[in-house]
């Protein structure tokens, strides 16, 4: 009993076969065939490899939200050289809450040389040249929070020369907290002072010819210090044309969460607009002379998620592809050795002419004589 339920049950499962096996007696080879399928594993190995590509291969995936938090403190970094000497200048941030931070919380002024060494204005000129490619092709920021903390670092290296020039400049670098409203950071003539309406600085004491704030800005972001980073403002450099001179940056700051393989930091994106002027009370251009950041933060929040393709979807696409091509590639083949069968029997059916016999009674037959058993010996 239980043989024959087995029995019936194969025999089930073969009425159910979809790949039904064909006897190779019965399978004829061909020429074009083989060719046919040539150029069929050849595709379909060089897809699948193009396909393996973009299975390992990631992307940046971007999603905006309104940024709730209200609270929490915002962190600038600063590295900035200013051609003026330390005890001339002060730096300083003034937000809209009337909230002074004063530069000795974070920052440090260090007596350096303006002029670059030839390795550190190499540095300079690449970072220029990436900074230019990063405006004209932004899909390269994808790929700079791909290798965050795996690339070189965008420090300024040190002098390797041992120059014996004094100082003429003063490096100002480090981090502050601020209220997370809009502010403005600033470095201007003289050490700042508390006021009871404001803030001041003291720039009686500095003559005017002394006035220079031709700077560069090495380092300027928004959040958690991510290694690997670029920037708009990082290898900037200006050149003042006048003692009184007034250079500005109006800075939208992003609150941007990233999440790679590799880290997962909440940092912020910035965009700059740059204005510079001459100070000319006589002509109607008033204000200080200086160097101005307004910041703004934004109420958006951007999400930035490397994604990759799952497994069982590249399998599936690899699943397609092979379907497709031989699919494809049979159908194709089926339609060719067709039309080739109609023009191969047009020439044989035109190459068999009707001959003409004389009959004993005059009358002429047309139709094509029979083969005898001596014509085929």
């Amino acid at each position: 009993m239980r043989r024959l339920n087995r029995k019936k049950t194969l025999n089930l499962m073969k009425e159910l076969d979809a790949f039904p096996k064909v006897p190779e007696s019965y399978i004829e080879t061909s020429a074009s065939g083989g060719t046919v399928s040539l150029i069929a594993f050849t595709t379909m190995a060089l897809l699948t490899i193009m396909e393996f590509t973009v299975y390992r291969d990631t992307w940046m995936k971007y999603e905006y939200e309104v940024d709730k938090d209200f609270t929490s403190k915002l962190r600038i970094n600063i590295d900035i050289t200013v051609a003026m000497k330390c005890q001339y200048i002060g730096a300083d941030v003034l937000d809209l809450a009337e909230t002074m931070v004063a530069s000795a919380d974070g920052l440090s002024y260090e007596p350096v040389i303006f002029e670059l060494s030839p390795l550190q204005r190499e540095w300079q000129r690449m970072l220029q040249i990436i900074q230019s490619r990063l405006q004209e092709e932004h899909s390269l920021q994808d790929v700079i929070f791909k290798t965050a903390f795996k690339s070189a670092s965008t420090a300024l290296p040190p002098r390797e020369d041992n120059t014996l020039q004094p100082p003429d400049a003063c490096r100002i670098h480090g981090h502050l907290y601020v209220n997370k409203v809009a502010g403005n950071f600033h470095i201007t003539v003289g050490k700042a002072i508390p006021h009871p309406r404001g803030h001041a600085h003291l720039a009686a004491l500095v003559s005017h010819e002394s006035y220079n704030f031709s700077h560069r800005i090495d380092h300027l972001s928004f959040g958690e210090l991510i290694p690997g980073i670029i920037n708009p403002l990082d290898g900037t450099e200006k050149v003042a044309s006048d003692h009184n001179q007034m250079f500005q940056y109006f800075i939208t700051v992003v609150p941007t969460k990233l999440h790679t393989h590799k880290i997962s930091a909440e940092t912020h994106q910035f965009s700059v607009t740059e204005r510079e002027r001459v100070i000319n009370h006589a002509a109607g251009s008033h204000g200080v002379s200086g160097i101005f950041m307004k910041y703004d933060i934004s109420s958006l929040m951007v999400t930035v998620t490397e994604e990759h393709m799952p497994f069982w979807q590249f399998l599936v696409r690899l699943c397609g592809i092979i379907g497709g091509i031989f699919s494809t590639t049979g159908i194709l083949h089926g339609i060719g050795r067709f039309i080739v069968e109609i023009i191969c029997c047009r020439f044989k059916i035109g190459s068999y002419k009707s001959t003409s016999v004389t009959l004993p009674d005059g009358h002429l037959n047309n139709h094509v004589p029979l083969m005898t058993d001596d014509a085929m010996h």
